[in-house]
């Protein structure tokens, strides 16, 4: 698969939608675009209320998954099978009135196009749903959804547990220091904060670094992105 070129059209998707890509040297654009085959054409994608899957919603949703775990690897994706794409928010017959995004147990996330976009499109307001669902799959790659995905090494699981839960807390609690850089939706629960401190990572990595320092090493052990530098 990764000898299958590049397609050319996908570059232009990339640069007019997916701000990461416009700033990565040439080496990780190029694991990026390795990776990004490997997603788009392993993933099923699926049109939902009559929405339409083009290249284009494949490659910009593909890029907000590949974002996640350049660092890590597409490993981390093995339990996801499919991605739902409906044209705006949607209901579910689980929960009460509408959302814009969600991760299920069988290996499926379900995500709004409009939601995609509207992330993509303010890089730096901690709100990306894309990354937030993109998120709860990697915590569900060892098995369950608890905040805790697969880390690293052995070792790290002892600090993760203390910093995320100290943090976990403080937002459940109302801290300014953590409220000042993470949704309250993160206080729901431990799968939930995760998730919601991804977004915060990717999108607001230097408030995030200077209000909860041991958080954000934390997430930059995992991720392997330091953000806050622009590596």
């Amino acid at each position: 698969m990764l000898r299958r070129p590049f397609p050319p059209e996908w570059l232009g998707y990339l640069e007019a939608r997916v701000p990461v890509f416009r700033v990565l040297s040439p080496e990780l654009r190029q694991r990026f675009q390795d990776f990004l085959k490997v997603f788009v054409w392993e993933k099923e994608f699926i049109g939902a209320n009559g929405f339409e899957i083009t290249d284009e919603v494949r490659v910009v949703v593909g890029a907000t998954a590949v974002q996640l775990v350049l660092h890590l690897g597409l490993g981390y994706y093995d339990r996801l099978r499919e991605i739902i794409v409906y044209p705006g928010s949607f209901k579910l017959p689980e929960r009460t009135g509408e959302v814009l995004g969600e991760a299920k147990h069988w290996g499926q996330v379900i995500l709004s196009w409009q939601a995609v976009l509207a992330g993509l499109s303010n890089p730096r307001d901690g709100h990306d749903t894309a990354a937030h669902e993109f998120a709860h799959a990697l915590d569900r790659a060892d098995g369950a959804f608890d905040g805790t995905p697969r880390l690293r090494e052995y070792s790290h699981y002892r600090a993760w547990a203390a910093v995320m839960d100290e943090h976990y807390q403080a937002l459940r609690e109302g801290r300014p220091q953590e409220r000042k850089v993470m949704d309250d939706y993160g206080a729901l629960n431990e799968a939930e904060f995760f998730a919601v401190a991804t977004e915060s990572f990717f999108e607001k990595p230097r408030q995030m670094k200077e209000r909860t320092p041991d958080l954000y090493e934390e997430l930059k052990r995992f991720y392997g992105w330091d953000p806050a530098t622009g590596a």
